[in-house]
């Protein structure tokens, strides 16, 4: 029985969902492999490669692959899925567009979410926005999976020493074309990965704002994210959005200001080890789940907070500083 971790990766370096997907994966099998598709993305094979536990690394390179594209990659990951029993992913964005077209193609039913393996067929996922917990099962000969990624630590990066294999695909499928990209530049930690978060909600009152998070977040060495009603709002982008319909963390500390705590938002954050929330509403419902609250205008308390930590010397500013 093996399972097939689905990369996710830029063509230059593995992310880091793939090292949590690959930890589910070993509670499955202990022979498990890695397929890579990309374009120029040796050093990705090669990183996958060194992760701990990975018995072998296959390496689609291919013009056809070089973006990601669902409509090529889901056919590729079918061609070279007949040994596998199961196929996982990290339930990113990538990996929410590329699954669920495998499962299609293979005529199998997805598992998405999984945040606990029971066995080779029954898992536990998240339903009703996280409020409940439900155990599947599977009678699929294949299980097509994504993994909460905060629900499994991260595999080790390094000490491994897996074969890479060259496999090919059915290339360009002809369905989708690339375009460009349009990429938030930030040397701020990434969202999902960062050990602070501090997010921002419809109490921002506009985008101008949201300095006074970031003010913060920067001293801190902190990512920024923020509610769905702030993007809807148009107060920042879209990626910055955290919850439900968006990307679902578990940092050591998160910071909730002017966050109402809707179920979709909670669904997001709740995992995470410490929450803090600032909101003047004293029973806002992010206080239910907060290890601390603070009842104020958060137009007062963040100069206030930005201003103590440089009183107390705490800054890890993205400059450096």
């Amino acid at each position: 029985m093996s399972a097939l971790v689905i990369a996710e990766h830029d063509n230059n370096e593995l992310k880091q969902a793939t090292l949590h997907a690959v930890t589910a994966a070993s509670q499955l099998s202990d022979d498990v492999h890695i397929l890579v598709a990309g374009e120029g993305s040796s050093a990705v094979a090669e990183q996958a490669a060194a992760v701990a536990g990975v018995a072998k690394v296959l390496h689609a390179d291919d013009a056809a692959y070089g973006h990601g594209l669902a409509e090529n990659v889901a056919p590729l990951i079918v061609s070279v899925a007949g040994s596998y029993d199961h196929l996982l992913a990290c339930a990113t964005t990538y990996g929410k567009n590329v699954m669920p077209r495998a499962a299609a193609l293979l005529d199998v039913a997805q598992i998405s979410e999984i945040s606990e393996i029971l066995s080779a067929d029954q898992f536990v996922r998240p339903t009703y926005a996280g409020n409940a917990m439900a155990t599947v099962e599977s009678i699929d000969a294949k299980k097509v999976i994504t993994v909460r990624a905060t629900a499994f630590d991260a595999a080790v990066a390094e000490g491994g020493t897996a074969a890479i294999e060259a496999v090919s695909g059915p290339g360009d499928q002809g369905l989708s074309r690339f375009e460009r990209h349009e990429l938030s530049v930030s040397e701020r930690p990434e969202l999902t990965s960062a050990d602070i978060v501090i997010s921002g909600g419809r109490g921002m009152q506009s985008g101008d704002n949201f300095p006074l998070v970031e003010a913060v977040a920067d001293r801190l060495g902190a990512a920024v994210g923020a509610s769905r009603a702030a993007v809807d709002a148009g107060y920042v982008p879209n990626d910055y959005q955290v919850g439900q319909t968006g990307k679902v963390v578990a940092p050591n500390l998160y910071v909730a200001v002017g966050i109402s705590g809707a179920i979709q938002h909670l669904a997001g954050m709740k995992d995470s080890k410490v929450i803090v929330a600032i909101n003047k509403d004293e029973e806002a419902p992010i206080f239910q789940i907060a290890d601390y609250g603070l009842v104020a205008d958060l137009f007062k308390a963040l100069p206030e907070l930005a201003e103590e930590l440089d009183k107390q010397g705490i800054s890890r500013e993205i400059s450096g500083n």
